[in-house]
């Protein structure tokens, strides 16, 4: 039954790629193959997802693992991706969006505080506590955050996404880290905070969990 369910997979895989080939030489702004040249390879990466990342080298406490179209060029077309994220004790996966994909998550081990909020004018929270095995969706484009709220012990959750190469907007770096920044007036104004207020979160080193 797998044998067949693959064999459909990849017939389907070329008849995408050879519907594409024969109209453009770059599909979602990747370079499309001769699917006369496809091989296993384009559909496999040696990932390693069983094994844990460094959640050190991230201020917020997090690793984010994406396995997408640039990493490899088989789900092109396929709309699919896969995301590993390791939490250190009181780690977060911040505030952030995905601007072309929907994601579902399920917890491989410990416990995540999770939720994402509506657009206006509700904004509007959906939140949950969830356990190993459990599932939540977090609907495209909307903020989203996952949190480790044990003190003691890491998290790991394993998310697909609804798109080969879904993105991500980490809505902090994007307002506070963008490159020329934001006028420190306009985002004043925004948060009703004072302006050295927004100056010194300006001047914080705004790094990504992503790798």
């Amino acid at each position: 039954m797998n044998k067949h369910i693959n064999i459909f997979v990849i017939t389907f895989s070329l008849s995408v790629y050879s519907s594409y080939f024969s109209s453009c030489k770059t599909c979602n702004g990747f370079v499309c193959k001769d699917p006369k040249a496809v091989m296993a390879e384009d559909f496999f990466l040696a990932a390693k997802l069983d094994m844990p990342r460094d959640t050190k080298i991230s201020k917020v406490g997090s690793n984010v693992t994406l396995i997408n179209v640039m990493k490899i060029a088989g789900p092109n077309m396929l709309g699919i991706s896969l995301t590993r994220i390791d939490y250190a004790p009181l780690g977060e996966n911040p505030p952030h969006r995905h601007p072309r994909a929907t994601e579902i998550l399920t917890v491989l081990e410990g416990t995540l505080y999770v939720g994402f909020v509506t657009s206006n004018p509700e904004n509007k929270l959906f939140s949950k506590e969830l356990r190993k095995g459990d599932v939540f969706v977090f609907p495209q484009g909307l903020i989203h955050f996952q949190f480790n709220p044990n003190p003691y012990k890491p998290a790991v959750a394993i998310a697909a996404l609804s798109s080969q190469n879904p993105g991500a907007i980490t809505i902090a770096n994007a307002v506070f880290g963008s490159n020329p920044m934001i006028s420190d007036d306009i985002l004043a104004k925004a948060f009703q905070v004072e302006k050295k207020t927004v100056d010194w979160l300006q001047a914080q080193f705004w790094a990504d969990n992503h790798n």
